[in-house]
């Protein structure tokens, strides 16, 4: 199943957490952190959902010498992903790097999340 896009509500810049998406109304399940300004993205429909509000020197830390994924780079073969899940990432990319768990932080006085509704 597909999920329907969000507005573009705030820009893809360095830190912020966005679905991928191949086209209008595709995104899935998958997300990137950006880690540059890819505020290009914005008019392509990706709407970043968060943003790394600390902890991004651990993020340049992840792995990176799998590059993008095929055919592009050396990286996974995301439909390889999608039919073969962690049996097939661990198996072929050993050293790929894993978010084990992140927390939702209030950025506001009044609870989680804040009011423009862009999770950090």
């Amino acid at each position: 199943a597909t999920i329907l896009d969000d507005p573009v509500k705030a820009s893809n810049t360095r830190g912020t957490l966005t679905f991928a998406t191949a086209g209008p109304n595709t995104r899935t399940t998958q997300l990137f952190i950006n880690y540059k300004d890819n505020s290009r993205l914005d008019k392509m429909c990706f709407s970043p959902i968060g943003e790394v509000v600390e902890g991004m020197d651990v993020v340049d830390k992840f792995y990176s010498g799998y590059g993008e994924g095929a055919p592009e780079g050396k990286g996974p073969d995301q439909d390889l992903i999608e039919k073969r899940g962690n049996a097939y990432l661990t198996a072929k990319f050993p050293l790929l790097s894993y978010i084990k768990s992140a927390e939702l932080v209030a950025t506001n006085e009044g609870g989680e999340g804040s009011s423009d509704g862009l999770l950090q």
